[in-house]
């Protein structure tokens, strides 16, 4: 029953409390209204007498009531779980603290602020999260507030292969300080590996805000019961599923392995949405972490310590280190140690030290370094391994307790004639079948989502393994009936070979529920035609669609191929709506800002 609903006949409260009630709450969000909640469950819980106690509720104070609150930048959801996990730790220490997403706040709202935090991830190349974007402008803009009474913390999280770290924090962290905001703790700038930095950092930062609570004299505060239901499996409690299916979909004469992945998720009580991703924890090839420890001088059964616990040094490269993709600060890290000309040549050229990083294994950096380690020195060149995110290709309103995926092996030969392969995808398309489980959980992303009505038109945008989600979406909107028009782009490289899950599409566009579907296949002619291409050669129609409410999804390779659609879709905006490159830019812009226009790519 709604709050709107009550009466005095139906509830234990009388019709002036009801009517209170309503006005108290009339202006809160969907945020607010679950901690209000929370705390009158804790409150109903105290028994009778306590609550009036002189530590039960804030105390009186000349100075205003001060909450921390915490706004996260997230692009596939790191961001947004370190900032839950500041939540939870702050209501814990009795620190008043309200969570809440970049998209969902008002850049006006900085100026009534007492201590904040933002917890941020950079998408592409320095550019913010698409749920951040209009706070990015808002704070570079003349309508930004003075902030001189406002407190600060600014954690940023990225992946230094990248030229620009961790830029959207750095920019915040900026802005802040520009409009006189003072930082309450220097800003930390997190690399993939960051679990440990980051727990730290919110420690930090909580107990400089409880104290500078303290010291202002504000109201004392106690932790409340909280409503808000965890999920069971996390990063950090993933749960063991079931391997089901690990079938090759691409055909003899391809050049690519890509495999269509099924796990059983039975009984788990995971509930994913179309959008989401599948966070996978791998373990390294065996043979691969046998040959890495040879090239250093070691012998493998070397005690180490993960975590507390003490392993061989070769079950800790199996299952807790990063051992296939390699990243410049380890490269230098080697140059220094092995004091190898050729190294120490790379590590003098950022952009190719980045360059050979991406499409150098470990093994290879090794190779040239040709040095002996020690135990202690080997570890500390490694990274921590993290999960790899996967968009789930399924919709569990058709698949129920199953989750799918869409892999492409990594697979290519190293100069030296050694086959190499990525570390997750070859782990999920050869090792996990003999394993028979897979450790697993969902990553939710708020930045990926079907359109709320129905009967909103879709483009999706999806080469290659990009075409995993849009098999989802099609799945969803025809268990929900949907009457919204679909438009699929697909491209790879061959008709024959690549085109991956023909036969749905065929059922699909025979059903009607496909209403259109435009293919690209880069190798069947002699000149290359890119999904881009097929974009532009139906602008006219793709145009119609926008001017008609569409929605545009991209999923699939950020380095060229999302840069490519980008660029189509403001010629698109240019040609059709004759508008000036800039306001083709403003355009389209605004259409990610209206989440009209949303991209999963990696």
């Amino acid at each position: 029953m709604l709050l709107k609903d009550l009466s005095g006949l139906t509830s234990p409260l009388n019709d002036q409390q009801i009517g209170q009630l309503q006005q108290a709450v009339a202006e809160l969000s969907p945020q607010q209204l679950a901690w209000i909640s929370g705390y009158f469950w804790g409150l109903s819980q105290t028994p009778a007498g306590e609550a009036a106690a002189p530590n039960a509720m804030p105390q009186a104070s000349s100075a205003p009531n001060q909450t921390l609150t915490i706004l996260y930048a997230s692009q596939t959801g790191n961001a947004k779980g370190v900032a839950e996990a500041l939540h939870q730790e702050a209501e814990a220490a009795g620190i008043p603290a309200k969570l809440v997403a970049a998209d969902n706040y008002k850049g006006k709202q900085l100026g009534k602020e007492t201590h904040l935090v933002i917890v941020a991830s950079t998408n592409g190349e320095g550019e913010p999260p698409d749920n951040a974007i209009e706070l990015h402008e808002f704070l570079q803009s003349k309508k930004a507030p003075k902030l001189d009474h406002l407190h600060y913390a600014v954690l940023s999280l990225g992946d230094s292969s990248y030229e620009y770290f961790c830029q959207t924090g750095k920019d915040f962290d900026g802005f802040l300080q520009k409009l006189g905001a003072k930082p309450m703790v220097a800003r930390l700038d997190c690399d993939v590996d960051y679990e440990a930095t980051a727990s730290a950092w919110r420690e930090q930062t909580l107990a400089e805000v409880k104290q500078q609570f303290q010291a202002s004299g504000d109201a004392q505060v106690v932790p409340l019961h909280q409503a808000t239901a965890q999920a069971k499996y996390t990063k950090q409690s993933p749960y063991t599923a079931e391997l089901l299916t690990c079938q090759r979909i691409t055909g003899r004469g391809s050049d690519k392995a890509v495999y269509h992945i099924e796990l059983d998720l039975d009984e788990s009580g995971i509930e994913y949405q179309p959008g989401d991703a599948l966070g996978v924890w791998y373990q390294n090839d065996p043979e691969l972490v046998d040959s890495i420890v040879a090239k250093v001088g070691l012998r493998g059964d070397e005690t180490v310590d993960i975590g507390g616990d003490s392993l061989s040094l070769r079950d800790a490269l199996i299952a807790h280190y990063e051992i296939t993709a390699s990243n410049p600060q380890q490269i230098t890290a080697l140059a220094a140690l092995s004091e190898s000309d050729t190294l120490t040549a790379l590590t003098e050229d950022k952009a190719g030290l980045r360059e050979f990083a991406n499409r150098t294994q470990l093994i290879d950096v090794l190779a040239l370094a040709d040095v002996n380690l020690n135990v202690e020195q080997f570890q500390s060149i490694l990274r921590r391994l993290t999960p790899r995110l996967y968009s789930i290709a399924s919709s569990q309103a058709e698949v129920e307790d199953e989750v799918h995926l869409t892999v492409g092996l990594v697979d290519y030969q190293h100069e030296s004639g050694e086959s190499r392969q990525g570390g997750a995808s070859s782990f999920l398309a050869h090792r996990a079948e003999a394993a028979e489980t897979v450790k697993v959980f969902v990553e939710h992303n708020d930045n990926f989502k079907l359109p709320t009505s129905d009967d909103t038109p879709i483009i999706m945008i999806g080469p290659g393994t990009g075409i995993a989600p849009f098999r989802a979406f099609l799945q969803e909107r025809e268990q929900r009936e949907a009457k919204g028009d679909n438009w699929l782009f697909f491209g790879d490289r061959t008709f024959t070979d690549d085109f991956l899950y023909q036969v749905e599409w065929q059922q699909y566009l025979k059903s009607g529920l496909l209403t259109r579907m435009d293919v690209a296949f880069s190798r069947d002619q002699a000149e290359k035609v890119y999904v881009q291409h097929r974009l532009l050669a139906r602008a006219e129609t793709v145009w119609q669609w926008l001017s008609n409410g569409a929605y545009i999804y991209v999923c699939g390779d950020a380095n060229q191929m999302a840069k490519d659609v980008h660029e189509a879709l403001i010629e698109i905006a240019q040609t059709q709506g004759q508008q000036s490159r800039e306001q083709a830019e403003t355009f389209i812009n605004e259409l990610r800002k209206d989440k009209r226009y949303q991209r999963d790519v990696y």
